[in-house]
């Protein structure tokens, strides 16, 4: 690179984190380390991910140490070198377009809102299901009630949205208590499972140091055990402008390295447990911990009070983990406003509150037309299923981005072993990408899911991609009037 180019470039990238950081003077400073620790626990660790693990049976373990050391560990390396060197609100969004430049930036923040709708728009089909196992077997029909699912979601878009404007001084709190809840819930479960697996009485065998097929379906599953459970440290990244401390970087890699090791642990302890109590071929990938929580209570005396109260537990930590994802991404349009990529009331506060409330309504209202339109004529594991893998495989394309970051990008130092850590989570990302289109269920049309999955996918892009255009050739006219 030509020097004069290179001291150019490093003072624009000077320039625009100076104005990032201006604007975030305006934000209220509300997170400490330990809210960052429970943060990082309630954003990486996904309950519905235990059931797809599951899936490979005893064999599991071996995958999950190979997800540890090919993807966690990496991605944890990488994204404690960018918030050290972009210590700045936004995130993955920021280090994407000061590294990679605006229109890449945008479409990580694209692929991110898009995920997050989808997301949360599965909510009303995971609640639906833990109704339905909190009311037994005469329950069934509640897994595919259109009326509830779409009520329970919509009930939880305006709670969503009512926490979100009131900010993190209610938020963390929010947060905290479900990350705390999720940690004794994983005590609960195995209280229930560890008497029954010790005396020999699981259904199938929890848990071997065997060397899974290397088969096309568990390859799958291992792309979904890698990126689509361990990935989320890049989370409180997002939140960097509203920190109590001054060393935003700092912080963030001491929640990483301290929530790591309980996450992981609860991955595999929590896979191990599924399989106590259901064979592979039964699991529930839509609520497994309460299908073994309806199943390990059941000879309990105390069994029917049991389960439904564990239940409801189960549905208030599901709650705090879509707030918090809720709150993370209405941070991405506001940061794309302060760099005119999206109209100005975007990043308009809220006088008292200081949070970004055009982001928030905007964001609320499209995650309930998703979820509306998501759940019209597909049955209820399918849809689930379509819609995780498009939602998952936007969010994998943002983190190629990331870990294109110390690889690619102009201006970028990193040592070699952040390189090496790219790398290997660059290619266990790609694996999820090119194996996600295809189901882990059986469905009547494969071949459809995949043009759906793909077709969603390149849908969003394509959107995000020519409303950027429009933007910028809309500056442009204006530069020259």
């Amino acid at each position: 690179m030509d020097p004069a180019e290179g001291t150019v470039r490093e003072q624009q990238f000077l320039k625009a984190e100076h104005l990032v950081e201006l604007h975030s003077a305006e934000l209220k400073k509300e997170l400490r380390l330990g809210d960052l620790v429970l943060t990082q626990i309630l954003y990486i660790v996904g309950l519905a991910w235990i059931g797809t693990a599951a899936k490979l049976g005893p064999s599991h373990i071996m995958f999950w140490l190979a997800a540890v050391v090919f993807f966690y560990i990496p991605s944890a390396i990488v994204v404690v070198h960018l918030s050290r060197e972009m210590p700045i609100e936004g995130g993955i969004y920021q280090w994407a377009k000061l590294r990679f430049g605006d229109l890449t930036g945008f479409l990580v923040a694209f692929n991110l809102w898009f995920y997050t709708m989808i997301l949360l728009s599965e909510v009303g089909i995971t609640i639906a299901n833990n109704l339905a196992y909190a009311a037994g077997p005469s329950g069934a029909w509640i897994t595919e009630s259109k009326a509830i699912i779409i009520g329970a979601g919509v009930a939880v878009a305006v709670v969503l949205i009512l926490v979100a404007r009131r900010g993190l001084a209610l938020g963390k709190w929010v947060h905290n208590l479900g990350s705390a809840t999720l940690v004794v819930l994983f005590c609960l479960i195995a209280v229930l499972a560890v008497p029954r697996w010790l005396s020999g009485q699981a259904t199938s065998l929890p848990a071997a140091f065997v060397t899974p097929a290397f088969t096309l379906y568990n390859l799958n599953i291992f792309g979904k055990m890698a990126f689509g459970a361990l990935s989320g440290f890049e989370g409180v990244a997002v939140f960097a402008g509203e920190y109590r401390t001054l060393d935003a970087a700092r912080s963030i890699r001491r929640s990483v390295w301290l929530a790591a090791p309980l996450a992981a642990s609860m991955f595999v302890a929590g896979t191990a447990f599924v399989l106590v109590f259901a064979r592979p071929e039964e699991i529930d990938l839509v609520s497994p911990i309460a299908q073994i929580v309806s199943r390990g209570a059941s000879g309990w005396s105390l069994g029917r009070l049991l389960t439904p109260a564990i239940l409801l537990v189960l549905m208030l930590v599901r709650l705090a983990q879509t707030s918090l994802i809720f709150n993370a991404t209405t941070r991405l349009p506001m940061v794309a406003g302060w760099d005119h990529l999206l109209p100005v009331w975007f990043c308009r506060l809220h006088p008292r509150y200081k949070t970004p409330v055009g982001a928030i309504g905007v964001i609320g209202a499209m995650t309930g037309v998703a979820l509306s339109l998501a759940n019209a004529g597909a049955a209820t594991q399918e849809a689930f299923q379509l819609l995780n893998n498009s939602a998952v495989i936007m969010y994998a394309l943002t983190y190629l981005v990331m870990f294109g970051i110390p690889l690619a990008a102009a201006g970028e130092r990193a040592p070699w072993s952040v390189q090496f850590a790219a790398l290997s989570g660059f290619l266990t990302t790609g694996l999820y990408v090119v194996l996600s289109i295809f189901p882990i269920i059986t469905i009547a049309n494969p071949l459809g899911f995949t043009l759906k999955v793909g077709g969603t996918v390149l849908g969003v892009n394509l959107l995000g991609a020519l409303y950027f255009r429009y933007v910028q050739t809309k500056r442009r006219r204006s530069a020259l009037v």
